[in-house]
């Protein structure tokens, strides 16, 4: 007898149909990170050509007391995709007495192993974890201490994979969540030259290439379709015109993709997207968080304006 799909991996096989289905067909990025996508995206942070995290890395390690001089004390943390929280423990040691963290993930054993050596760390500090997918609605706990204010934490670029108007409804529900006193902070990537973008996003040792291949991985090993993994390509492409990179596998053969009794054919050449990464000027990030009743109060960048951390308060003023 076959087991019973379990409620992610029954999700995880709606949203990968219902991207094949498309025209043109898609893969969602949020499932790049199972157990191997995070061991290859943290070799693509070592790499030479991948700015962004070191380099938003650099920023915190300088600018975090300003931040959170910003932030002021008694702030409770609310983190957007946390992962390993590595950024968020600068944050954190330069607060003055923050009163919770709580740390959003999608990825349950992660995000509980992460918690849970964060708690050894700050063992004076409330942190309760939620598992849930973050560009849907879902609900913080209350916090047991009252803070002073509730920020969302967003780092890491993450910002940059959504579509503009996707983009302007999760900064709506990151300043619901902070509420009338606190805001947002957000890691951002710069837009800059054609030449610097491609290669963080296609190195020549293949790192990249086999991150996004994963995806395909994890539909034969996980979902049971028939794929040949080999038969596809690796393409980033810089878009001036709408200032973001595209990611897509483009099969190299007529084939097909063959998942739970629905057979997707590709031609030679044809791509299926897995990513944008949008990148931003600051303007045009402050006019994207406008409409959430999000006003830039300050931010930091690298020597080079390579990125930025960004940081917003909750304008309540837009609220009468």
């Amino acid at each position: 007898m076959t087991e019973p799909m379990s409620p992610a991996h029954a999700t995880f096989m709606r949203d990968v149909i219902a991207g094949l289905q498309r025209t043109p067909k898609t893969l969602p990025c949020k499932y790049f990170y199972d157990e191997r996508g995070s061991a290859l995206f943290d070799e693509i942070c070592e790499l030479d050509a991948y700015y962004p995290t070191r380099t938003e890395l650099a920023i915190m390690e300088r600018h975090a007391p300003a931040l959170a001089q910003h932030l002021g004390p008694r702030a409770r943390i609310v983190e957007f995709g946390s992962g390993s929280s590595v950024k968020t423990q600068l944050l954190l040691d330069a607060l003055v007495d923050p009163v919770g963290y709580v740390p959003v993930d999608i990825s349950r054993e992660h995000l509980l192993a992460t918690a849970e050596r964060l708690r050894e760390r700050y063992p004076q500090l409330d942190i309760q974890p939620v598992v849930a997918d973050f560009t849907k609605s879902f609900e913080i706990p209350a916090s047991p201490e009252h803070p002073a204010s509730t920020w969302v934490y967003f780092p890491g670029s993450t910002i940059g994979n959504f579509e503009h108007d996707e983009a302007r409804r999760l900064l709506a529900r990151m300043a619901s969540l902070a509420g009338r006193v606190g805001g947002i902070v957000v890691g951002v990537d710069l837009d800059k030259d054609r030449a610097t973008l491609e290669l963080a996003y296609d190195d020549p040792a293949g790192v990249t290439a086999a991150f996004n291949k994963n995806l395909l991985v994890r539909l034969r090993d996980e979902l049971g379709a028939r794929v040949d993994v080999d038969a596809f390509d690796h393409i980033a492409r810089y878009d001036a015109t709408r200032m973001r990179i595209e990611i897509f596998l483009e099969s190299r053969t007529h084939q097909s993709i063959a998942l739970a009794g629905h057979e997707f054919a590709l031609a030679p050449g044809e791509r299926i997207l897995t990513e944008y990464s949008h990148k931003y000027t600051l303007p045009a990030l402050t006019d994207l968080a406008a409409p959430a009743g999000l006003r830039l109060a300050a931010h930091w960048t690298d020597p080079d304006s390579l990125f930025a951390v960004a940081c917003f308060d909750v304008d309540t003023a837009t609220e009468d």
